[in-house]
């Protein structure tokens, strides 16, 4: 990853239920409600969530009618998987093979 890309994920991945959502999508791709009634969270919220990690590069959308459903953007998810779900971003490493607490 680039340096600025670096920054952006870094400030992305900042935060615990970002954490948790990169490693649901990890599994799959889900909608917002999927992701929401699984964390227990408000969709507002989940929302807001998935906007900083798409901001960043981290995710893609798709549209199916009403409804989008999330995925993780080919490159990251490339990455991860070249690194058995480790991103290393030089100052730290995020590990998305252990649940986040």
């Amino acid at each position: 990853m680039k340096i600025f890309e670096c920054i952006h994920a870094l400030k992305a991945l900042g935060e615990e239920t970002r954490i948790r959502i990169v490693q649901m999508l990890l599994e799959k791709e889900r909608s917002v409600n999927e992701i929401a009634e699984t964390l227990t969270i408000t969709q507002y919220n989940v929302s807001k969530h998935l906007r900083v990690l798409r901001e960043a590069g981290l995710l893609e959308i798709k549209k199916e009618g009403q409804q989008r459903f999330y995925s993780l953007a080919e490159d990251f998810q490339s990455h991860l998987s070249k690194n058995d779900n480790v991103l290393d971003l030089g100052c730290c490493t995020f590990r998305f093979d252990k649940a986040a607490k």
